[in-house]
């Protein structure tokens, strides 16, 4: 008895991170070159409790980093980060010249119209999988219906 309860608790669980997850939209990437580095870019919507991001997988990247980028001073640095906190409410966005993720040593090249997945880890726990659409530019949103 003891076993079901805490099998039922541990299925609630998952599926509460899993329903509370993060959202991903507007993912993409450009295109790079086979055994070289691409970026990834994208929007992480929260409309749980707040999480974080904390890894990125993917099954065409021997390695994926968080990255985040700034200009202080006329200077332009890039740090690598172990979390990216995204608050109850809030999203953020990673885009050239701030957060970023780099797919270290691609599998294959990316070319325009192809996709990198990945899965990406919360500190809550959650897997997100995402398809990173390979592009010269930002996805264009659709426009709002009336």
């Amino acid at each position: 008895m003891k076993l079901a309860l805490a099998a039922a608790a541990a299925l609630t669980l998952a599926a509460t991170a899993a329903h509370a997850a993060p959202k991903v939209s507007a993912a993409w990437s450009r295109p790079a070159a086979q055994g070289s580095t691409g970026a990834g870019y994208m929007t992480l919507s929260n409309a749980g409790p707040a999480d974080a991001l904390v890894a990125v997988e993917s099954p065409l990247s021997g390695h994926v980093m968080i990255h985040q980028s700034a200009v202080a001073n006329g200077m332009a640095s890039m740090k690598m980060v172990d979390r990216v906190p995204v608050a109850t409410g809030r999203s953020v966005t990673f885009a050239p010249g701030g957060y970023h993720l780099m797919f270290m040593g691609l599998t294959r090249a990316l070319g325009v119209g192809d996709t990198l997945p990945a899965t990406l880890v919360f500190a809550s726990g959650a897997r997100v999988k995402a398809s990173f659409v390979v592009g010269l530019a930002p996805p264009v949103a659709a426009p709002a219906r009336k």
